[in-house]
């Protein structure tokens, strides 16, 4: 059976070396007879530019790449986000919480000590508790909401899970150790724990392969994908690049864009030996 692969990034800034590493992994992958795909995972419209977008293919084209085509973007398919959410409202794990930020930091303080997830403290399930007529007159005043999961019901019913991550072996799924993760908000009308389920599923992506920082979110994704009868992948979260300092490279500590590499003169199979790749993937 033939490997399907993607690289999913965010048109929130330009690629750096993280990034294409991760493209050519993905992309290396899927080389004897796959697909490797490209999405664009544009869902958060305060963030996302058109520009960014045009400057990825630009950079993936300029490392030798190939990505079977259409691209898919994630603002133009919101109503595949809609239809998994209606699911599981109607399967009754879904809430609204009206708890901003500061009332839950507040909440957690005022508790002294709270469980900790991969994310940072969990949510205290101030919502969780409450009446329906309670969460619908707040909706008719206008109050803003976010939709979460009922985390210790969605994983009752869905029952013992396991993944397999091709370098970690076989993983019990733990999605427990989230809390009640949003699901959607206004700003965002589908997490990307949510968005990334439901696109891999309907890609047909066989092999998700991303960084380590992402392998406890696959708990949450192998969960959502049994609560949505979506098909099991297997993973491959590979190694972070780093700087001299060891910190992983990111866009907000504005690491070396590929454009700016580019544009230095430094060739594509300058990058690709650099990042271990010294044939073309495709």
């Amino acid at each position: 059976m033939s490997v399907v692969t993607r690289f999913a990034p965010s048109p929130t800034g330009e690629l750096h070396l993280g990034h294409a590493f991760s493209a050519l992994f993905a992309a290396d992958r899927a080389r004897d007879g796959g697909r490797f795909l490209l999405r664009i995972e544009d869902i958060d419209a305060t963030r996302s530019r058109a520009a960014f977008i045009a400057g990825i293919e630009e950079d993936l084209a300029w490392l030798g790449l190939d990505w079977v085509r259409p691209i898919r973007r994630q603002s133009e398919h919101l109503d595949d986000y809609r239809a998994a959410l209606v699911r599981l409202d109607r399967m009754g794990l879904v809430y609204p919480c009206f708890c901003t930020r500061g009332e839950i930091a507040r909440e957690i303080a005022a508790a002294g000590e709270a469980p900790q997830g991969p994310d940072g403290p969990r949510y205290p399930g101030l919502c969780r508790a409450l009446t329906a007529a309670e969460a619908q007159r707040r909706k008719d005043a206008g109050a803003p909401f976010a939709l979460r999961l009922d985390m210790a019901k969605a994983a009752a019913l869905a029952g013992p899970l396991s993944w397999t991550d091709e370098a970690a072996g076989p993983v019990q799924a733990q999605p427990e150790l989230f809390g009640d993760i949003v699901l959607a908000r206004k700003d965002a009308p589908a997490s990307y724990h949510l968005a990334v389920s439901v696109d891999d599923a309907l890609q047909g992506v066989s092999l998700v392969t991303r960084g380590l920082d992402l392998f406890p979110a696959t708990h949450v994704h192998r969960l959502l994908q049994a609560l949505l009868d979506l098909p099991v992948p297997r993973w491959h979260h590979h190694r972070l690049l780093t700087d001299a300092s060891g910190r992983r490279l990111a866009k907000r500590d504005k690491a070396a864009s590929l454009r700016s590499l580019r544009m230095a003169g430094t060739s594509a199979g300058e990058v690709r030996a650099m990042l271990g790749f010294y044939t073309k993937s495709r």
